[in-house]
């Protein structure tokens, strides 16, 4: 059986920056929380070091901001940089103005921080639906090349359920085009699930985690620091369903990851889009 190549992604927000909360929605709740980003990417960025293995960090703005020095190490050690917006709000309940002015605010920081282009965008939750598609052309103007944004199937914060087949593809819009690495899917009991990040990756036992990657001709992982971080506090006011699906699994996380990229051959978008034959991909029409 062949072993698939792994995109080895990870969204570096903080261990606050959950979504759907009130408690954590505004950029002024999050000053009322203590920090962990520094030390659990370190972390992170140590492992991937160690097995010399590369792996893009889709940054937020807001992150540069407060932690320029992290961002310059992310880059320093060679590793490939992207959006993942400003404040890390969902693009759905945003309006295009204030999506755009967030998008090139977050894009304006990270240049200026690494000294380079930012080529590739993760939105927030995965959350570029069908509702919301006026974002890709938005990306497009922002000079935006790669996403990796699109969820195709319904998950909490929409998905995007009729894309079609889970692989790299070229979108179309009426303002240009942009290479889409969407969220891969495994199958389960004739089920479409989700295996390759945040809180499935956790859930789910190693074993049944390499069962679906060797199913799997494309893998598209996505991991946060807190993932691996079983120390974080607990955020006030949750319910034991999110409290479950925020703190399952924090403890094995970590030596999850380090099997996995010991396990699978691992690296990151712009390797993989500069080898990957986009003559022949399918290509998306939308707008």
């Amino acid at each position: 059986m062949p072993i698939p190549t792994t995109i080895l992604t990870f969204d570096i927000e903080d261990w606050f920056h959950l979504l759907d909360l009130a408690q954590t929605k505004t950029a002024s709740s999050w000053e009322t929380f203590p920090s962990r980003i520094i030390n659990n990417t370190q972390r992170i960025l140590d492992l991937l070091d160690q097995k010399n293995i590369k792996a893009t960090f889709f940054c937020l703005g807001w992150v540069g901001k407060k932690y320029p020095d992290l961002i310059k190490a992310i880059h320093t050690r060679g590793f490939e940089i992207g959006s993942h917006t400003n404040l890390h709000q969902l693009v759905y309940e945003q309006t295009p103005d204030v999506f755009a002015a967030d998008v090139a605010k977050s894009l304006a920081i990270l240049q200026d921080i690494t000294g380079t282009k930012i080529r590739c965008f993760r939105s927030p939750g995965f959350s570029l639906t069908r509702k919301c598609t006026w974002a890709l052309d938005i990306l497009i103007e922002n000079g935006i090349e790669i996403d990796s944004s699109i969820f195709p199937a319904h998950r909490s914060h929409g998905g995007f359920p009729d894309f079609g087949a889970a692989g790299p593809v070229i979108i179309k819009t009426p303002h240009g085009a942009l290479k889409e690495f969407p969220i891969n899917l495994g199958s389960l009991a004739s089920k479409k699930i989700v295996f390759s990040g945040g809180g499935y990756f956790r859930l789910f036992p190693y074993w049944l985690i390499k069962h679906f990657m060797y199913q799997s001709p494309y893998v598209m992982t996505y991991f946060h620091p807190r993932d691996f971080d079983p120390k974080q506090p607990l955020i006030p006011g949750l319910s034991l369903t999110r409290r479950f699906k925020a703190y399952y699994g924090l403890g094995s996380g970590f030596s999850k990851l380090a099997k996995l990229i010991s396990d699978f051959p691992c690296t990151d978008i712009a390797t993989v889009n500069n080898s990957f034959d986009w003559k022949n991909s399918r290509v998306i029409e939308i707008g």
